[in-house]
């Protein structure tokens, strides 16, 4: 498999992860750490989570992955992410 095939694979990995979370934990790992280090089998990629908005009404992520090596890893395999926040509406009720 070719490298940006494999970032790609680990990216969409990735992308499902952060995309489950709710908005307050993705807000809390992106307090924590924004860049990490990922194995998966014999290689590590590194995943870098960037804040984009955060709106009253959604969070907006840009995951990038990539494996290090010079100077493919100048331009990442990226996406990004928007999470909806559930608003609450009073109804008055």
């Amino acid at each position: 498999m070719a490298r940006r095939e494999e970032w790609r694979r680990i990216l969409d990995m990735e992308v499902r992860r952060w995309s489950s979370m709710s908005c307050d934990e993705v807000l809390a790992e992106l307090r924590v750490r924004d860049v990490y280090d990922l194995t998966e089998g014999s290689k590590r990629y590194q995943v870098e989570a960037v804040l984009l908005e955060n709106t009253t009404e959604y969070v907006h992520v840009s995951i990038a992955v990539d494996d290090g090596g010079l100077p493919d890893s100048f331009h990442p395999a990226s996406q990004g992410v928007i999470l909806r926040k559930v608003v609450s509406r009073n109804t008055g009720v």
